[in-house]
């Protein structure tokens, strides 16, 4: 008995060094700076980095070493990865989560390649099930992986204002999955509202719908009326890339992600 209890022991104190030293290695990441090369890579290919707080810049280095730690960056159909993909890539995903506790826990693969890739997509119609070939330029699957085009994550990282960011897009769907299902309600901050946040989406969401139906221009893409998850992904997108345009448009989304994500881009010089 004396002995099982030692096991036992063992087992928690093992158990327990390996949660603190993981935590250790959390907090070094997080706290330690990018050096004046990374952070000229990253100003080169983000530049919307640029425009952030000095405190938020100080906050998304330590983003991107436990990203980069976290992440094995794979490349596809003879893509040869290099440190200014892993940099823009991760500067990009991090700009997301910067300034709150979301954390892309499940993550551990990003797949490039060097352009469009091909997908099959599967459809459920009842019983019936399809199978399509389809072209894209990322995907994220449900716990990871993301999959990214780096000519477009590339394009959509230097083009900060055009409202369309591939990388934004993929990681917007990977915070939406942290609350168990990709259906455009991710786990929101504390003192949000579920039922604010599902009031204000829908009605933006069934508004998006009517507008596209007839060929009204919105200032988010048309592609949100694809579903909420899309109709989510999208809005992030253009919340950083063309703020004052969703905020005059649709201030309360704008509202519910500003308190989403803690961040007010709108304000950034």
């Amino acid at each position: 008995m004396l002995i099982f209890f030692a096991i036992l022991l063992l087992i928690a104190a093992a158990l327990g060094y390996r949660y603190w030293s993981k935590k250790q290695t959390r907090r070094a990441l997080l706290d330690t700076p990018l050096s004046d090369a990374q952070h000229k890579t990253i100003e080169d290919l983000v530049p919307i980095v640029r425009r952030m707080p000095p405190e938020l810049r100080a906050g998304l280095d330590g983003k991107v070493n436990l990203f980069l730690d976290q992440v094995d960056f794979v490349g596809c159909d003879g893509l040869d990865v290099t440190e200014d993909m892993r940099l823009s890539i991760a500067a990009q995903a991090c700009l997301l989560v910067v300034n709150s506790e979301l954390w892309y826990d499940n993550l551990t693969t990003v797949l490039i390649y060097p352009n469009a890739f091909k997908s099959r997509q599967r459809r459920h119609s009842g019983y019936v099930v399809t199978e399509q070939e389809v072209v894209r330029t990322g995907e994220s699957w449900d716990r990871g992986p993301v999959i990214l085009s780096w000519a477009h994550s590339r394009q959509g990282g230097l083009n900060d204002h055009d409202g369309h960011n591939v990388v934004f897009h993929e990681f917007a769907h990977q915070i939406d999955d942290l609350s168990g299902r990709t259906n455009g309600v991710p786990i929101l901050s504390e003192g949000q509202s579920f039922a604010e946040w599902e009031r204000v989406f829908l009605t933006a969401y069934e508004a998006h719908l009517r507008a596209v139906e007839t060929g009204h221009q919105t200032v988010i893409d048309p592609y949100g009326a694809e579903g909420h998850e899309e109709f989510f992904a999208v809005s992030v997108e253009v919340f950083f890339e063309r703020p004052q345009a969703l905020k005059s448009d649709v201030p309360e989304v704008y509202e519910q992600l500003s308190k989403l994500f803690r961040l007010d881009p709108v304000g950034w010089i």
